[in-house]
């Protein structure tokens, strides 16, 4: 099947309408036009319906287009590949992680990766979903469990823990609760259990909520967590890795901790000769470890 057709047929498809694919590709209305006739031939079938409103796809084309976003990505992702060998490091790499370690570890230590190489462009894809890297939905995935998907190349890197943290004010306004019996009169806040989260940080809060006593606030994301303590709202849990990144934070309850949660990277077996992956990994585990010295492991 003609690239050339299928490429124009995408660009009408999301474009809804003729005129203004042509002015994406830079092509003519009447260009674009007999490339989609010609295909609706080769396919006998009818890709799209038309409207005074536009282009609406088919049932078959619908269809088509999905499988044309999927040549999209694998015709990109040779591309790419081809750049990295040739023009060594630089372009997109698109990163999916969680929101967590996205906003409290990753971006706080970015800039040391641009410095050292400045035409990478860092796509952080933030969020609970596990995306799928042999689909190639993303390059390299930083998850809080080991991924069960086939033909990656995996690489634990540490493992972390929830504790409890609040402001050095708060602290001084009301006092350091010793016991968790005291704990249980102060404000709380923490990650709504309906959240998306790792299953043991769910675990670890479910017994403090429930008998907690005190005021509390419940919030969708530990960054939400982090801004509720910094502004002295009371006592939260957040992941450990962010003591040493945060001021004022101190820690309360230290031997209440959830279970060590892996932390685990993972890319294609196809992007294992990557420039890029292999410069983001390395990036990854030395700023692990600068981490992991300035807690003292």
């Amino acid at each position: 099947m003609d690239w050339d057709k299928i490429r124009v047929f995408r660009a009408v498809a999301i474009a809804g309408s003729l005129t203004h694919a042509g002015d994406s590709l830079k092509l003519s209305q009447s260009a674009v036009s007999r490339q989609i006739n010609a295909l609706e031939k080769d396919l006998n079938s009818k890709l799209f319906h038309r409207h005074a409103r536009g282009l609406i796809l088919t049932e078959q084309g619908e269809l088509l287009l999905k499988a044309a976003e999927k040549m999209a990505k694998y015709f990109d992702s040779g591309r790419a590949k081809i750049r990295d060998t040739v023009d060594g490091v630089e372009g997109e790499l698109r990163v999916t992680t969680t929101i967590a370690f996205g906003t409290l570890f990753l971006a706080p230590r970015i800039s040391n990766l641009y410095k050292k190489f400045p035409n990478l462009r860092i796509n952080l894809m933030l969020e609970e979903k596990v995306l799928d890297l042999p689909m190639r939905e993303a390059d390299v995935a930083i998850r809080m469990q080991e991924p069960n998907q086939a033909d990656l190349i995996r690489r634990k890197l540490m493992f972390v823990q929830l504790k409890f943290y609040s402001s050095r004010k708060y602290i001084n306004l009301y006092g350091e609760p010793k016991s968790i019996a005291e704990f249980r009169n102060h404000r709380l806040i923490c990650q709504s259990p309906d959240a998306p989260q790792v299953a043991s940080g769910a675990q670890f809060i479910k017994p403090f909520l429930d008998k907690h006593q005190g005021p509390v606030m419940l919030v969708n994301s530990y960054f939400g967590v982090l801004q509720g303590i910094q502004n002295d709202f009371g006592i939260g849990a957040l992941p450990n890795y962010v003591e040493v990144d945060t001021e004022q934070l101190v820690p309360v309850l230290p031997t209440a901790s959830s279970d060590l949660v892996p932390v685990f990277l993972a890319y294609p077996e196809e992007l294992k000769k990557s420039k890029k992956v292999d410069v983001f990994k390395n990036f990854v585990i030395n700023e692990i470890k600068t981490y992991q010295k300035q807690i003292g492991k």
